[in-house]
């Protein structure tokens, strides 16, 4: 059986999880503070017929040996922590974050998420939340009146109420970081949770300890290239129709064997 219909198969498996990867990368260019993802790939088993380093026959030594590779895999898909691009939104609860650091998220298990998008809402009791109504920690609760909200970029946030002149502060923001943030978990919703990969978080205020500081009235988009992922979506395409005319090369030399009994 020649190996090569094997072989090709698995560079057409490669190729679809790549476009797949591909994909939700365009899938998700609006989606803020979505960091997009790429596929790694490496090449798998081979078959080894002589060995270099071996002993010829006449003594001498075998200076490069015979091994025959039999095709690649996707051996990890990483997410890319770039910054992606700023834009003024106007909206006092719109929050980016300049530099390193997550906001820190608290879902209904208890469990802390972390996300890079900002884009925060007032639920019924005045607690800032996420869009899935998800409330930051630690909770930050903006009193029944305020007239505005302000938010340094220290994530101090301070509410000037009705009939005062004088701000009041109502709570502060703290970012969390990673040694690794590619080794966290996607849960989806644009949220994250920790990994043993990832390392445990560090937690600071805003522009302390190494954390990026906060903008208000903007968000941090996708950091998704269109035409980046247009071009891998070819270069993808090509291999995968390469992959495919191998196959149908080692059929057709399949073919001539058969016809070689005829």
């Amino acid at each position: 059986m020649i190996r090569a219909l094997w072989t090709a198969a698995t560079g057409m498996e490669a190729q679809q999880i790549n476009m797949d990867v591909i994909a939700n990368n365009l899938a998700n260019v609006n989606s803020t503070g979505f960091k997009k993802s790429r596929a790694d790939f490496q090449d798998i088993l081979y078959q080894t017929a002589k060995m270099a380093g071996a002993t010829a026959a006449g003594g001498g030594e075998v200076p490069t040996g015979v091994q025959v590779g039999l095709g690649s895999k996707v051996a990890a898909i990483q997410k890319v922590f770039t910054v992606g691009d700023i834009r003024n939104t106007g909206n006092e609860l719109d929050l980016s974050i300049e530099g390193q650091g997550f906001f820190q998220i608290t879902q209904p298990s208890g469990d802390i998420a972390y996300t890079r998008a900002g884009s925060l809402k007032m639920d019924s009791t005045g607690r800032l939340v996420t869009s899935e109504g998800l409330p930051l920690t630690p909770e930050i609760v903006i009193p029944t009146g305020a007239s505005s909200i302000s938010i340094g970029s220290d994530g101090m946030v301070e509410v000037l109420e009705d009939g005062s002149t004088t701000p009041t502060q109502v709570g502060n923001l703290e970012l969390a970081r990673f040694s690794n943030p590619p080794g966290l978990n996607s849960l989806g919703h644009n949220l994250y949770s920790e990994t043993n990969s990832s390392g445990a978080p560090e937690t600071a205020i805003p522009g302390e300890a190494g954390m990026g500081t906060i903008s208000q009235g903007y968000l941090e988009g996708s950091n998704v290239s269109i035409m980046e992922e247009m071009v891998n979506m070819i270069a993808g395409q090509r291999a995968y129709e390469i992959n495919s005319k191998a196959i149908k090369t080692a059929d057709e030399m399949l073919q001539m064997a058969n016809d070689l009994v005829r």
